[in-house]
């Protein structure tokens, strides 16, 4: 006891004792913090671990999406060329020029009955008034009523009735 007595009486070992207690503080506060520094790594990584698995949900979720959408572009452009093909070809063949001008023709002499002061101008106006109907009916409702009933599609003239003078015959 008597050591510890002259110990603590001289200045050294004060400083030492103040400094080991520091020592000590600093040591469990550096402790701590490495404590707190490690659980808050693990936190982030389950959380990133967390994230990930989302991303990577996100991401099939979208990959099949695509892959779905692109199935069905890539069967809709083949349906497209198909139906382009078959429509070229429809249009290519024998006949159906032919039979395009006589509906035109046919058009233009029902007008041509109606009007004729004067044939040659009222035959090219009535001409160029059967193209467009024929052009018109070729597309849209007019050519549904003409394929269901042939004969219905082209019995409408769409100029106005003009009365002929009751000496003409024509």
């Amino acid at each position: 006891m008597d050591l510890l007595h002259k110990a603590l009486q001289q200045e050294f070992s004060w400083g030492l004792m103040v400094g080991l207690l520091i020592a000590g503080f600093l040591w469990k506060s550096g402790f701590t913090a490495r404590r707190q520094a490690a659980r808050e790594i693990k936190r982030l990584e389950a959380e990133m671990k967390e994230l990930q698995g989302h991303l990577n949900t996100q991401l099939k979720i979208n990959a099949t999406g695509n892959e779905t959408l692109q199935a069905e572009l890539n069967a809709l452009k083949q349906q497209n060329e198909t139906l382009r093909v078959n429509h070229a070809t429809l249009q290519q063949k024998p006949g159906r020029a032919e039979q395009r001008q006589l509906q035109i023709y046919d058009i233009a002499i029902r007008a041509m009955r109606e009007q004729a002061p004067g044939f040659a101008p009222a035959w090219e106006k009535a001409l160029r008034h059967g193209e467009a109907e024929v052009d018109a009916a070729e597309s849209g409702l007019k050519k549904l009523v003409r394929r269901v009933i042939p004969g219905l599609g082209n019995s409408t003239p769409s100029s106005p009735v003009t009365l002929e003078d009751p000496g003409s015959n024509v």
